[in-house]
């Protein structure tokens, strides 16, 4: 497998994972604070098609990591969930990282 693989795994899950972040602060601003309703729209637009990005490149890693099914619906998720990219991003990370140096993989449960 080529690191490359996993690098834009990791990139679009931290990009994905802040995005949820600052909409999920938007949404608060505008259901809270009735303002923002506009900003509100644009970043939930913005964290849909990056999301979609975030999917296609953690099934990539995914199916190249041969992982069982549970395992990549879990990862497929935990970009809907703010904050839990950040933690399921770095153990796959460490999971994936000897598939690509040629070390045994050590199993890391996620």
């Amino acid at each position: 497998m080529k690191k490359s693989v996993l690098t834009r795994y990791r990139v679009m899950a931290y990009v994905t994972a802040v995005m949820l972040l600052v909409l999920c602060t938007c949404m608060v601003f505008k259901y809270g604070f009735d303002m923002g309703e506009d900003v509100t729209f644009a970043v939930s637009q913005v964290h849909g098609i990056l999301y979609i990005i975030y999917l296609i490149f953690a099934f990539d890693l995914g199916s190249k990591a041969k992982w069982p099914f549970g395992k990549l619906l879990w990862v497929l998720l935990s970009g809907t969930i703010p904050g839990a990219a950040f933690f399921v991003e770095r153990n796959v990370a460490r999971e994936v990282e000897p598939l690509i140096t040629g070390a045994s993989p050590t199993p890391v449960k996620v």
